[in-house]
């Protein structure tokens, strides 16, 4: 391990070759992937969004990293589909490193670059039994180097990018590739390696998740508001909010925060001026949308019966755990040994026991258990639940025991 005089780790501030050059045209592009080409062994990926500052979670910059070809900075914004070809045509067909990979694969999907296989060095850590899987903490354990933080929430869409923004985006990736080595090492000590590969796989290919039904039920504090006509209140300003930030690209928290939808509909304001008194409509950019903001507030007062949401919100699984004991002692004894089962398996092989198996499987199996609970026909559920085959052969004889288990 690398350490300084004092005896810790070495803090690197900025890339050790130094800042990396921001590729913004179609020719910078072409001989960056002419270098990437030339290099050897997987690629390290990451990017950065803006997320808490945009409505579409696009990439704003891509930071990729190759044995031999150094760092590069890409930002893909201003380039057409013709100028990222290239940059397919190299990386399409690479190992990536990539640190928390489902976060990043699918604004790297929307430029056309998917990887022809995947290392994820959070999900490693995870499967080695690290408590802490951030990055950073990952490179001081393994690696002995800290790494200079404190830009990750930054409006990335922010141009030109301040040059210490850029030395924290080259280093995500700057030793990508020798953590990946490490934990590789680990996880073949271990016996794991096998199962990482799954696991990698499993978040290469994953489909995009299905859109919410009804999205607008996650707002921030809606268990507030019990009643139907004020919960149709809360849908009509979200999706007004919704829409209004799609068309300005701009996070609909940015646009009016959720605290202020619950807030107007608590207060069932009645004019424009009542509703400009209340916190963050007294605002001076939000004044010129408060008339906006009041229709849709009478709009939902306006809806028959028959359209107003209901109280509870829709869902194809099983009720809040907490209930089981009352709806169903049977299956509530049923999760309570499943837990302890996998559990157990879990602290034997040092891993997080969500990691082991996913617990909304486990949950749906426990409530309703398939008409057979021998432990061929509980693999054949936890395998149409999307579990790997490692996950199948570690915890079916378990789970099957579990669901044998009944309320005394």
């Amino acid at each position: 391990m690398e350490i300084d005089s004092t005896g810790g780790p070495v803090l690197l501030r900025e890339p050790t070759e130094g800042t990396p050059p921001v590729i913004t045209d179609a020719a910078a592009l072409a001989e960056a992937c002419a270098k990437l080409a030339a290099g050897s062994g997987a690629v390290a990926v990451d990017t950065e969004r803006a997320s808490g500052y945009r409505y579409f979670p696009k990439a704003y910059l891509v930071q990729l990293r190759r044995e031999g070809s150094g760092t590069v900075l890409i930002d893909p914004i201003g380039l057409t589909d013709e100028d990222l070809a290239p940059l397919r045509e190299v990386l399409n067909s690479l190992e990536w490193v990539l640190h928390a990979a489902s976060q990043d694969l699918p604004c790297l999907a929307e430029l056309g670059l998917r990887p022809a296989a995947l290392f994820d060095t959070e999900l490693a850590g995870r499967l080695a039994g690290y408590e802490r899987v951030a990055l950073g903490t990952l490179v001081e354990l393994l690696l002995g180097y800290t790494l200079e933080k404190g830009h990750s929430a930054a409006d990335w869409s922010k141009r030109p990018l301040p040059v210490d923004w850029l030395n924290y985006a080259a280093l995500d990736v700057e030793l990508l590739i020798q953590l990946r080595e490490k934990l590789e090492a680990e996880l073949g000590a271990q016996g794991k390696l096998d199962w990482a590969r799954q696991e990698f796989e499993f978040v290469r290919t994953a489909p995009p998740p299905p859109p919410r039904a009804e999205p607008w039920r996650r707002t921030s504090g809606v268990h507030k508001i019990r009643n139907p006509r004020g919960l149709a209140a809360v849908r009509e300003l979200w999706q007004a909010r919704d829409e209004l930030a799609r068309k300005r690209d701009r996070a609909p928290s940015r646009i009016l925060p959720d605290s202020a939808i619950v807030n107007a509909v608590t207060a069932d304001p009645k004019t424009v001026e009542e509703l400009q008194a209340l916190p963050v409509f007294s605002g001076r950019v939000q004044r010129k949308y408060t008339a906006s903001w009041l229709r849709h507030l009478q709009a939902a007062k306006a809806l028959p019966a028959s359209e107003l949401p209901s109280p509870a919100q829709p869902t194809d699984g099983p009720p809040p755990v907490n209930r089981w004991a009352d709806k169903d002692p049977d299956a509530a004894a049923r999760l309570s040994a499943a837990r302890a089962a996998l559990t157990a398996i879990a602290e034997d092989r040092r891993l997080p026991v969500e990691n082991l198996l996913l617990p909304d499987l486990v949950r749906r199996t426990c409530w309703r258990p398939p008409a057979e609970t021998d432990e061929d026909a509980v693999a054949a559920v936890l395998r149409a639940g999307g579990a790997r085959p490692w996950q199948v052969d570690l915890t079916a004889t378990a789970l099957s025991k579990a669901l044998q288990t009944t309320a005394s």
